[in-house]
């Protein structure tokens, strides 16, 4: 189990700096930069580089996501680090495990409501919805410091996931499809693939945090006055700082000229 371990951790880092490394290219450096593209530089130049790109992006997401249920498997539930000390599962631990792998269908549905057309209101509904959960996994779920933490990160990288086979992808074949043909792709689509890839760049910094904060308990209670009972809300104001970092980083990558 310790061999195996290592062997998935190692494959999950490295597929995850492909994908991770590819969604911040996309969002942070190619976005940009077909703004500055006429219609026969995108013809010429976009069919033969993106295809390559959203391989690696896809493939990377597909190898993170699968050696990080694996880990999941081996380290918190072979392993029982996912519950409080002497706990064992409960219905509520069941119930918040199926919401941790079903989240992608409520996100999804969130952003299909005419409630996304309302920017602010969207992410006012999707922050809350993300504190309840969190709330549930340490509250109803039973869950650790650690068990809240990777399991909120395993949501995100399940939605992240779930955007890039099933919005992105297919989005983004209609769209190459379009640009080598000469004709405009459709508006929708390109909506539709951009705001999916910028809610994953969201997503990725405070997945990044989940990930590294569950080998360390020194935010879960009793250093800089944190309490047992208010680590939930310094978590939840970890993940605002997150995506306000990642609102930072999209108005310092649009000022980035070339040469």
């Amino acid at each position: 189990m310790q061999a195996l371990e290592v062997l998935f951790r190692w494959i999950h880092v490295l597929a995850g700096v492909i994908w991770i490394g590819h969604l911040y290219f996309f969002n942070f450096v190619n976005a940009p930069f077909q703004g500055k593209l006429d219609g026969p530089t995108k013809k010429a130049v976009n069919p033969e580089l993106l295809p390559r790109a959203l391989w690696w992006f896809r493939w990377g997401a597909a190898w993170t996501w699968t050696t990080g249920v694996l880990l999941l498997l081996i380290v918190y539930y072979h392993g029982r680090y996912a519950l409080e000390a002497a706990r064992d599962f409960t219905v509520g631990s069941w119930v918040m495990l199926a919401v941790t792998f079903l989240a992608p269908f409520v996100y999804d549905a969130l952003y299909k409501s005419p409630l996304a057309k309302n920017v602010r209101g969207a992410f006012v509904a999707a922050y809350a919805l993300v504190a309840i959960a969190v709330f549930l996994f340490w509250s109803v779920a039973g869950f650790s410091y650690r068990g809240v933490l990777i399991h909120t990160g395993s949501m995100f990288g399940t939605i992240m996931a779930f955007n890039v086979w099933y919005r992105i992808w297919p989005a983004q074949q209609k769209i190459i499809r379009a640009v080598k043909e000469g004709t405009a792709p459709d508006a929708d689509l390109v909506k539709l693939a951009g705001l999916r890839s910028r809610h994953n760049t969201y997503m990725s910094v405070p997945l990044l945090y989940a990930m590294i904060g569950q080998h360390t308990t020194f935010f879960a209670g009793g250093n800089w006055g944190i309490g047992e009972d208010s680590w939930p809300i310094v978590f939840l104001a970890i993940i605002g700082v997150g995506w306000h970092v990642v609102f930072h980083l999209y108005k310092r990558s649009a000022k980035v000229e070339g040469f």
